[in-house]
């Protein structure tokens, strides 16, 4: 038999908490508010004995001020960021920021993004990548559009 798919955090963590949502995606379906499907994973994520933090305040710190205060929906394991959205639209490169900078002030080694408000679950995992190792992380969408003009 073949060994389990490992990922970034060294084991199947990812891809357990993939599962976990679309578990709840499946009982829920679209409709409801954010809070409503960020509860819900966490009880699941719970329900399958993985740790899980909600509301996870992270400060930024720049020379002994804090410049930033973020609140992670999910922080699983002290190991995954997860971002949830409920969006009738696509993902977009804005949220994907959002989960950027947010594994830069963690640290962790990966994110996941999911947005609810679809009929099938949408994610994309997200990994720090060069602009979160050295300095500011990349703004990603709107600046980035060049104006014609």
């Amino acid at each position: 038999m073949s060994e389990l798919i490992t990922d970034v955090t060294g084991n199947n963590l990812t891809y357990r908490i993939i599962g976990a949502a679309m578990a709840v995606h499946n009982r829920l379906g679209m409709g409801y508010k954010e809070e409503v499907y960020e509860r819900a994973t966490a009880e699941e994520l719970r329900r399958n004995e993985i740790p899980v933090e909600t509301q996870y305040r992270v400060e930024v710190i720049d020379e002994g001020s804090v410049v930033a205060i973020f609140f992670l929906d999910l922080f699983v394991a002290q190991t995954v960021v997860v971002e949830i959205k409920v969006f009738g639209h696509q993902l977009t490169n804005d949220e994907l920021a959002q989960v950027i900078n947010y594994l830069k002030a963690t640290g962790a080694p990966v994110g996941l993004l999911f947005n609810f408000g679809r009929r099938s679950l949408e994610y994309r995992r997200v990994f720090p990548g060069r602009a979160a190792e050295g300095g500011v992380p990349g703004r990603l969408g709107r600046d980035n559009v060049k104006r014609s003009g």
